[in-house]
């Protein structure tokens, strides 16, 4: 059996109408295997994705586009032990973690 996520797109509308993606620096917390950073590089978004889970962020680069490569950045990381200056991002991401 196949899993389909959000085969209606619900998801991806409800971000594009949630800001403009396009070159913002967005943080992504939770980034799990890289499902959701790839649907926000896709709407033009440079994306830092954090996930504790080495086995995840090794999955999530693999499936990385050669596209994507220069606007996404993924790394081994607890959200309690983030060291970003204030100014880092535009936007953060903690979406589908707990």
């Amino acid at each position: 059996m196949t899993l389909r996520v959000d085969p209606e797109h619900n998801e991806i509308r409800a971000l594009k109408s949630a800001t403009d993606w396009r070159g913002k620096k967005v943080l992504e917390v939770g980034c799990g295997d890289g499902r959701l950073t790839l649907r926000l590089a896709n709407l033009g978004a440079n994306i830092m994705a954090v996930d504790p889970n080495p086995k995840l962020i090794g999955e999530a680069r693999k499936k990385l586009p050669e596209r994507f490569a220069e606007r996404v950045r993924y790394k081994v990381g607890k959200a309690e032990q983030l060291k970003y200056p204030d100014d880092a991002f535009d936007l953060v991401v903690f979406s589908w973690v707990l």
